[in-house]
């Protein structure tokens, strides 16, 4: 018994001395190292945290601009943004494009001086433009006539031309830009070409060429109205008769290479393809305007001008191949008595619009400035804008389908022909701040009609009243609105134009 109570003691004894042993060091530091483990954790989640919300710059920046907004409003009243004087501002803007920025070359004969030199008359403004008319030989002109200054070109007898259907004057025409440079103008923006049977609308011109940077390389122009000479020749070509404009910088460059380009293609016929094959070896593209009318047809213009496309009236060449624009005059008679309108209102110059007269079922075109026409019948706004087939191909064998742009026929109808009113006459109001022009009807045999409506044919002469808007191009495009104010007054007509 007290054997085994000794032995329970020892027992017991043993127990309580390995109860007291002490814990070793790494089970005490664990705690502490998970603690450690966590706030390690902690602060590399806020890290992350923080670098993915200023992986976006804007947030960086708008967070770091609200900080430094909050500092200086804490700190004092100066305002965060940088004052700019209006001297600054002054001297960093550009003047508008003007005409005293552009240079014209107008490429001109001898032969055919005394005829054309009467086109030129028509639009040149000599107190506000400036340009030389450059003649293959001296002409006698007098100094009073309001023209430009003539200029003879330089020799160009030391180059190549071995096309068997042009004329080598093509050489010296394309040289035109290269010289006018080497006079040495000063403020120049654009050099524009044109020929002596070439009529600009200067102020469409200028605000054509307002839509580009003069200090960049533009040569801007339009291709011909038939497929086959741009076949011929090329799409991306400008044609020189209907106008095409190179920047300032872009005429130095081609000055400093325009005579060693001239020698490598002394096959080419003319001086508009000369110019695009130089503008090829300069990488330079055309940029199309269809504003400019190269004017390839014959016959009469009716048809295209009656349904100009939405942009600007440009220039118009080869009025010496094509019908007077009005009836019963001749060709310069009839371009002087379209200036009336261009000085009222450029830019909305044969600007179409269509309307409809719904109760006696006619469809009316407005060609502003130029012409009405009076249709039985609603024919819809997607027929009235294509132009009607009034005109011949410049290839007189090649059909319709030889156009470079949409046409319709000819109504084959008679109770369709249209009853065309031509521009007598426009003035300005400037109490109302609107244009009135006169359209009066060109009478002509009309054959019978057998359709049971109205007959136009009792209507004598139409009244247009238009206001003026000057940045009518400022916005995107879109044809002109009319409405019929009076269908049928006393044997008139009155449109609103909008």
């Amino acid at each position: 018994m007290k054997g085994t109570q000794n032995s329970e003691k020892v027992i017991w004894d043993h127990m309580r001395s390995s109860s007291s042993i002490p814990i070793p060091a790494p089970c005490r530091v664990l705690p502490k190292l998970m603690v450690w483990l966590l706030l390690v954790t902690s602060v590399t989640s806020l890290i992350y945290t923080v670098k993915f919300v200023c992986s976006s710059p804007r947030l960086c920046e708008e967070n770091l601009l609200n900080t430094h907004k909050k500092h200086i409003s804490s700190s004092s009243p100066i305002s965060s943004e940088i004052p700019i004087s209006s001297t600054d501002l002054n001297q960093n803007q550009t003047p508008p494009l003007g005409l005293k920025h552009i240079v014209f070359g107008i490429a001109a004969s001898e032969s055919l001086w005394e005829k054309r030199k009467n086109y030129i008359k028509l639009w040149w403004r000599p107190e506000e433009m400036r340009g030389i008319v450059w003649l293959d030989k001296p002409v006698n002109t007098d100094s009073d006539e309001g023209l430009p200054p003539l200029m003879i070109s330089a020799d160009t007898s030391r180059f190549n031309y071995t096309n068997q259907q042009g004329n080598r004057s093509a050489i010296r025409i394309s040289r035109i830009v290269s010289e006018a440079l080497k006079l040495g103008m000063k403020d120049v923006r654009w050099f524009v070409m044109g020929d002596d049977d070439t009529v600009f609308v200067a102020d469409n011109l200028v605000r054509v060429l307002s839509k580009y940077d003069h200090n960049q390389f533009y040569y801007i122009g339009t291709s011909s109205e038939s497929h086959l000479q741009n076949i011929y020749f090329s799409y991306g070509m400008a044609y020189g008769g209907g106008g095409f404009a190179i920047s300032y910088p872009l005429a130095k460059e081609l000055a400093k290479m325009q005579d060693r380009c001239i020698q490598s293609y002394p096959e080419l016929y003319g001086s508009d393809d000369r110019m695009q094959a130089c503008m090829a070896e300069l990488g330079v593209p055309l940029t199309k305007e269809v504003g400019f009318h190269q004017l390839d047809v014959y016959g009469s213009l009716f048809g295209l001008l009656a349904a100009h496309p939405v942009t600007p009236l440009v220039s118009m060449h080869h009025l010496d191949v094509v019908e007077p624009i009005f009836p019963n005059v001749n060709r310069v008679e009839a371009l002087r008595r379209l200036t009336v309108p261009m000085k009222l209102d450029s830019a909305g110059l044969m600007q179409q619009s269509i309307c409809y007269d719904k109760e006696n079922s006619w469809t009316v075109s407005v060609s502003w400035g130029y012409a009405v026409q009076i249709i039985r019948g609603i024919l819809s706004a997607r027929e009235m804008e294509l132009p009607s087939r009034t005109f011949l191909n410049w290839y007189k064998n090649a059909d319709y389908t030889a156009f470079a742009f949409n046409t319709r026929p000819v109504s084959l109808n008679q109770c369709q022909n249209p009853f065309v009113y031509y521009l007598s006459n426009a003035i300005y109001n400037s109490r109302t701040n609107q244009t009135a022009s006169e359209y009066v009807r060109h009478r002509v045999a009309q054959p019978e009609c057998t359709w049971k409506m109205a007959d136009p044919s009792d209507i004598d002469r139409v009244e247009v009243y238009k206001r003026p808007d000057i940045h009518l191009w400022d916005k995107s495009p879109r044809r002109n609105c009319c409405r019929i104010l009076s269908p049928n007054k006393e044997g008139s007509m009155i449109i609103e134009v909008q």
